[in-house]
């Protein structure tokens, strides 16, 4: 293998990898929070934050919110705690199946799901990695929260705020924690890439989602600027390899 062609693999392990996994766990689970920032417009039969539990909550969103766009900063934390990576950039959703993931900080990645296939573009390293939306989704929530039965696969339950994640948090980030309602969803499959994902709301509005995957490590994203049942341009769900870039079709 050339230098070229192992420095390309080292830096894909380190960051495509990762991002890939984590981006679509959330993918739809944004998806749901984008109606709690609905200002005054929510839907006629979202019950009201007030007197709903988080589970509640939830259901009501899947069911509610067909599209959405925003803003999101990614902490990914080490099992042991002692290592983060953060970074950020902008989502925007249509369901069923249809999402666009743009990293923008640290380094720039775009991932596109056109509702058959999911294409990860690494800009830095002019890389396309493609694979069938039905291999690359799975079981995930982002499979289910996107059209799927949320009981079928999943055990949804409420989450006490002493119980919500506190033990991975910061210091500065346990009081927030604390004040939010938080919903877990385990998979009823556990053979699959990861073994929690828990919603916060605070004030019937979406503040955090965090993902633990099956290696222990932890994916925490924090939404702002949501544009609840946004009309997202059809072209933003496509996407086309650049001339020149690699491309890795993954079956």
């Amino acid at each position: 293998m050339s230098t070229k062609q192992t420095t390309r693999a080292g830096r894909r392990t380190a960051r495509g990898g990762q991002v890939l996994i984590t981006a679509l766990l959330g993918a739809s689970l944004w998806a749901v929070g984008f109606a709690s920032r609905a200002q005054g417009t929510q839907p006629a039969q979202a019950p009201s934050p007030s007197s709903t539990d988080a589970v509640s909550l939830l259901r009501s969103f899947v069911k509610d919110v067909p599209s959405g766009r925003g803003h999101f900063v990614q902490t990914v934390t080490s099992p042991d705690g002692k290592r983060s990576r953060k970074s950020e950039g902008t989502l925007a959703f249509q369901r069923p199946n249809r999402f666009r993931f743009v990293y923008t900080a640290p380094t720039e990645q775009v991932i596109v799901g056109d509702g058959q296939k999911v294409w990860l573009f690494d800009i830095d390293l002019n890389q396309v990695t493609v694979r069938p939306m039905s291999q690359a989704l799975g079981s995930t929530p982002a499979a289910l929260l996107s059209g799927g039965s949320l009981d079928r696969d999943f055990v949804l339950s409420n989450v006490a705020a002493t119980s919500s994640g506190a033990a991975s948090a910061t210091p500065t980030t346990q009081q927030a924690t604390s004040s939010l309602k938080w919903v877990e969803a385990r998979p009823r499959n556990k053979d699959g890439q990861f073994q929690s994902v828990r919603v916060g709301f605070r004030q019937g509005q979406l503040a955090e989602l965090e993902i633990l995957d099956s290696f222990g490590q932890r994916s925490r994203l924090t939404f702002s600027q949501f544009e609840p049942r946004a009309k997202v341009a059809a072209d933003q769900f496509q996407f086309t390899p650049p001339k020149g870039a690699d491309v890795l079709d993954q079956p």
